[in-house]
């Protein structure tokens, strides 16, 4: 799982009927500073990605997302989505390793 922060929707005016009950997030995937308590504004440079959300994430949320394959295990059916929000994150507690 990989961590994000939610800077945008992605509003469709089609869709596939297996997307009933969730929408679609733009996040920023954040990266080691972002983890450690640095601001996550402004934004880091980096490529945002569509995620497919069902949880009810919102703007300024930091969410845990899978890619690939296992973005497609919550459908019951084989869906087309290449990110999934697994997680709405309340807090993150990080500690990175020291450089000897």
């Amino acid at each position: 799982m990989k961590l994000g922060h939610v800077i945008g929707k992605v509003t469709l005016n089609q869709r596939e009927e297996s997307y009933r009950g969730g929408r679609f997030l733009m996040i920023q995937p954040l990266g080691r500073q972002q983890m450690a308590g640095a601001p996550l504004l402004p934004l880091p440079k980096g490529n945002s990605l569509v995620v497919y959300d069902n949880l009810g994430a919102g703007l300024g949320d930091v969410i845990g997302y899978v890619e690939g394959a296992e973005a497609t295990a919550p459908f019951t059916q084989p869906t087309p989505v290449d990110a999934f929000n697994a997680a709405i994150i309340d807090t993150i507690t990080y500690q990175p390793p020291s450089q000897s």
